[in-house]
């Protein structure tokens, strides 16, 4: 399995909290946690310490009990006030976060932890370690991230020899949007074993010209704001295109691409398997 190099962002982020560790302001672990993600809503869950958690925005529905959490806002924009109310000593914010607002609650002398966006499966398991050493639950991190490793490794064995497909992805319509090799969901077609044709691509932009000349033979549509069906109606009536004369478009969950815990990485890789190599399942 080879290892992508960690951004500096994300190594900045993990030394930056383990510093403040060694000033002791992070000696004791927090009892009262807001939430300004929703991947890190989740995660939380998964450590077992959903019961810390105080608040959460309206976005972090999964699992289906963090509906229940006190409402702090939205990803974007937080209710500092609300937040203030609360009394954490924690709030874990996201790269989305205001940095606004992010400094309002440092003034203010709340406790912040901020966790980028991970740009591939492995700062995912740097920056989910992490999550569990700040509170308190590096070992069952571990063990979980061990586990989604020797999975990732099995599935990349199952289908190491198997001829790979050429895939478009596609993430927006107006104007017509993919995904680069810097993205996340390029890492799971790396993993899944299928070629990226618009890899290379100047951020992201395409165009359906350019899919019909590169001819690729799946096409993956993840819904943002887009209607998946309607993209499928029209790529379906290129009937010389690979991926339409096979019937090999496809939709997927937006949020589970994106989004991913350690454990959901694996289910959604799972999947990708499963459209890439149908044969082979």
């Amino acid at each position: 399995m080879k290892k992508p190099r960690i951004s500096i962002g994300c190594i900045a982020c993990i030394f930056l909290i383990w510093y403040l560790s060694g000033l002791g302001l992070a000696q004791s672990y927090p009892r009262r946690i807001v939430s300004l993600g929703p991947v890190i809503t989740e995660q939380l869950y998964l450590l077992g310490v959903q019961d810390r958690l105080i608040g959460c925005t309206v976005y972090c529905k999964r699992p289906a009990e963090a509906e229940k959490k006190e409402r702090v806002g939205t990803v974007i924009k937080a209710n500092v006030e609300k937040i203030v109310s609360l009394r954490p000593d924690l709030v874990i914010c996201t790269s989305l976060s205001d940095p606004k607002q992010v400094k309002k609650l440092r003034n203010l002398g709340m406790r912040i932890v901020l966790f980028p966006a991970p740009k591939n499966f492995y700062e995912l398991c740097v920056q989910f370690k992490e999550l569990g050493r700040v509170v308190g639950k590096e070992k069952e991190a571990e063990e979980i991230i061990t586990t989604a490793k020797r999975k990732v490794e099995s599935l990349e064995k199952k289908i190491g020899k198997l001829q790979k497909p050429r895939v478009f992805v596609q993430i927006g319509a107006k104007p017509l949007f993919s995904i680069t090799e810097d993205s996340f969901i390029n890492d799971y077609l790396n993993f899944a074993g299928g070629i990226n044709i618009a890899s290379k691509a100047k951020a992201g932009l395409y165009s359906r010209e350019q899919v019909l000349k590169d001819n690729p033979d799946v096409i993956i549509i993840v819904g943002m704001g887009i209607n998946g069906g309607e993209e499928r109606k029209i790529w379906k009536g290129y009937e010389t295109m690979n991926a339409a004369r096979n019937d090999r478009i496809y939709s997927m969950d937006p949020y589970k691409l994106c989004s991913p815990t350690p454990v959901s990485f694996v289910e959604t890789l799972e999947e990708m398997v499963t459209i890439l190599h149908p044969r082979h399942e």
